[in-house]
């Protein structure tokens, strides 16, 4: 049975991920467009970010409703900071 931490990886997850991926939607974090046709690990490929961090909140790990968009740099920047305080801003930007 997976725990919350790690249910990032299970078929649920990742079925999750590859919709939210289908959607084509621009980064949640700086409002720019995702090159999703970029490898993985490339700073404007796509990651599936989870608003609230799993490390603060990892009840909501595998809950889909938490996964948004982004850039991966812009998600690996913010880290487990709250996006919704309003002091992100994507590092490349200043």
């Amino acid at each position: 049975m997976n725990t919350p931490r790690d249910s990032r990886g299970n078929a649920s997850y990742r079925r999750h991920r590859n919709a939210l991926r289908d959607r084509k939607l621009p980064c949640w974090l700086c409002g720019q467009p995702i090159d999703y046709g970029a490898p993985p690990h490339h700073p404007d490929s796509f990651e599936a970010d989870h608003a609230y961090p799993v490390s603060t909140h990892p009840h909501l790990a595998g809950d889909p409703g938490n996964l948004r968009a982004s850039h991966m740099a812009c998600n690996r920047s913010r880290g487990n900071n709250d996006a919704y305080a309003g002091r992100w801003v994507r590092s490349n930007d200043l």
